[in-house]
């Protein structure tokens, strides 16, 4: 997993990004990711205090929170970031991209898989949930404002409150992966 790798992502879908200085500099979603595989590192040690403070402090300047325990894939772009939350058994794929206000939360607060996974190429829209130990299939679209609460198969298009999965009428897969 390479920093050059993550601002080359983020200047493919981000058509406002001019030069891979000014998202390094800039893109707070990035900044969360890179701090996320530094609190990671130490989950993973068993430095589970150092590991929660640095996600904290990632929270506190990126306005992201990312849980040191969950999985996150590579090229994972957050555009815009504030309000995102990724809970601790959350896994995210490869090559996915979400917008602000995102939320992978649990709904239950006991010892198991409680949050969802996120399969490869998949656009999370603005203010989207999802939410349990559920899965959504690569290539899927989960709409803005959309509340995701059953599994989803590979290139859904989800909308609505609670989402119910649509046909796609476009492929979303090629622009999103590099």
């Amino acid at each position: 997993m390479s920093i050059r790798e993550d601002i080359a992502a983020a200047r493919q879908r981000d058509p406002a990004a001019r030069s891979a200085l000014e998202v390094w500099l800039t893109y707070p979603g990035l900044h969360a990711v890179w701090a996320h595989r530094v609190a990671r590192r130490l989950w993973r040690l068993r430095l589970l205090l150092l590991a929660r403070v640095v996600s904290q402090l990632a929270r506190f300047f990126t306005g992201v929170e990312i849980h040191p325990g969950a999985t996150i894939g590579r090229r994972l772009f957050i555009d815009h970031g504030m309000g995102v939350v990724i809970g601790e058994t959350a896994v995210v794929g490869d090559d996915v991209m979400m917008y602000h206000g995102v939320t992978l939360g649990g709904v239950t607060s006991e010892p198991e898989k409680r949050h969802p996974t996120i399969g490869d190429h998949v656009v999370l829209g603005a203010g989207s949930t999802v939410l349990g130990p559920i899965t959504i299939g690569a290539h899927s679209v989960v709409g803005a404002g959309a509340v995701v609460v059953r599994d989803a198969p590979e290139r859904s298009l989800l909308v609505g409150v609670p989402a119910h999965p649509r046909p796609q009428r476009r492929d979303y897969g090629p622009e999103f992966s590099i």
